[in-house]
């Protein structure tokens, strides 16, 4: 994967000022405002800032905790965890692996029914969703989806 560099300058005049101060500066969206928060539509959740696939609706789920919540990446390099300790707590940050764009945060162990134990809270605004069959090379991407364990 080739990684994405660019200037706080060259970001800024990429994104919008709420995708910015999300993306580049760690911000989180109001609860239930995102536009995925509840989105059905099949496809591939990409970062907002540079392409990446991150998510695929398959791993999606109702957490009902006020964002888009997926139980696991796409890919493990899809993703970089740091510890995040910003509000008095530890939690775990995930940031985007090609361009270090912060997506949300991930927690263990809350209970909900889903495979890995994990509910990956990202920010809509740091996702764009590429609704299934209109991807550039769909057929490979689902092809890799289906061979992953």
């Amino acid at each position: 994967m080739d990684k994405v560099n660019k200037t706080e300058t060259e970001w800024r005049e990429q994104l919008s000022p709420q995708e910015y101060r999300v993306l580049r500066q760690a911000g989180t969206e109001a609860p239930w405002t995102g536009e995925y928060t509840d989105a059905k539509t099949e496809g591939v959740y990409r970062c907002r800032a540079c392409g990446a696939e991150l998510f695929r609706s398959d791993a999606k789920f109702e957490s009902h905790c006020g964002w888009p919540s997926f139980y696991q990446p796409t890919a493990d390099d899809a993703v970089v965890l740091i510890e995040d300790r910003s509000m008095g707590m530890k939690r775990i940050e995930a940031r985007c692996a090609r361009c270090d764009s912060h997506l949300g945060h991930v927690f263990e162990g809350e209970g909900y029914p889903v495979p890995t134990d994990q509910r990956w809270c990202i920010n809509s605004v740091s996702l764009a969703l590429e609704p299934a069959g209109h991807g550039p090379d769909e057929q490979a991407i689902s092809e890799r989806h289906t061979a992953s364990p």
